[in-house]
């Protein structure tokens, strides 16, 4: 956390990178983090194949049309995260909500609605609640989290906030793609860079989840990988700003 602080008041202290500059390094993350964060979810589509629907508006033969959708939907949300991402705004169900319809898009009856039916995690033996305990868990997700921000770093909370967040599963779908959107805005909110948890390192990423929901209920796995995650992004952007500042 310290190093992550450090990096954090260097890159602050630089010059900054010019409106087009940040504009290609986003469009750049955002074409990845799209592919990964679908791909952890079942898309085939490949990086090059994201790229052509999202910059091009190219249909890839063969490929369902739900995954052009969820490439769009994600692209779409990831936007619009960009745009709610004030320091000063606080982490609601309805932002959450509008994260999902954007992200959901495909799907009429359930974009940014609860899921009043049970469901199952694949591959996971935590099961979610009930549909009628959904609501008021999130509410008290949202609730602590406020507190959360305020007694722990905020990689800690961010990390706390996403295991209970997807154990809670409050959608019918789109939990997961929901919720790393989440972590990025709460990233951004609090002055960091948005990370990309890459479909290659999905093992990692799910053991995450098996460390607080089967073992023994620590958030310890998550806050490192995202940790991990967060100084690679502030490295890379350091060398990216120092590049810049003497060309």
């Amino acid at each position: 956390m310290s190093k992550i602080d450090k990096l954090k008041a260097e890159l602050a202290a630089l010059r900054p990178l010019s409106p087009g500059e940040v504009r290609r390094l986003r469009e750049e993350f955002m074409i990845s983090n799209t592919y990964d964060s679908n791909a952890i979810e079942g898309s085939t589509l490949s990086l090059r194949e994201t790229a052509l629907i999202l910059k091009e508006d190219i249909t890839i033969a063969e490929k369902p049309l739900r995954m052009h959708l969820d490439a769009i939907g994600h692209r779409d949300a990831f936007e619009y995260m960009l745009t709610i991402a004030d320091p000063n705004d606080i982490l609601t169900e309805k932002r959450i909500k509008e994260l999902h319809t954007l992200v959901y898009m495909n799907d009429g009856l359930n974009k940014g609605i609860y899921r009043n039916l049970p469901v199952s995690i694949k591959g996971a033996n935590h099961a979610p609640p009930q549909p009628y305990l959904v609501a008021p868990q999130m509410e008290l997700l949202a609730m602590d989290y406020i507190t959360m921000k305020k007694d722990m770093h905020i990689i800690e909370a961010i990390s706390n906030f996403h295991l209970r967040f997807e154990g809670i599963h409050p959608f019918i779908d789109g939990n997961g793609r929901v919720g790393r959107l989440i972590i990025n805005l709460e990233l951004i909110k609090a002055g960091l860079l948005p990370v990309n948890i890459k479909f290659s390192d999905r093992r990692k990423y799910y053991e995450c989840f098996d460390c607080y929901f089967e073992e023994n209920g620590s958030p310890d796995l998550m806050t490192e990988l995202i940790a991990g995650y967060e100084i690679e992004e502030l490295e890379r952007y350091l060398e990216i700003v120092r590049y810049c500042g003497m060309h």
